[in-house]
């Protein structure tokens, strides 16, 4: 019985553990637009994971490395909880 359960419990943790992998990962557009716009960044992590949650939101990211917001309507519009734009 023990093997049985230990063997459960092996399956669900691969099983989810590829599931959330899976979920987590940005679409082939987003991550290449993210990695341009956020080429230059000072804090690149953190431009690549907000960039990505925009683009994911919006299915678009402004050219080049700064500004140019006009192109994407969604993505300049996004605010975080204090009011501050969301995307890079």
């Amino acid at each position: 019985m023990k093997l049985v359960f230990a063997t459960f419990m092996l399956v669900c943790l691969v099983l989810g553990s590829s599931v959330f992998e899976t979920t987590m990962a940005g679409s082939p557009f987003c991550d290449s637009k993210c990695g341009v716009r956020c080429s230059k960044a000072g804090y690149k992590e953190r431009c690549l994971k907000y960039c990505g949650i925009c683009c994911s939101k919006c299915n678009c990211v402004p050219s080049g490395t700064y500004g140019n917001k006009d192109e994407c309507p969604c993505y300049r519009d996004l605010k975080n909880s204090k009011g501050n734009p969301k995307c890079p």
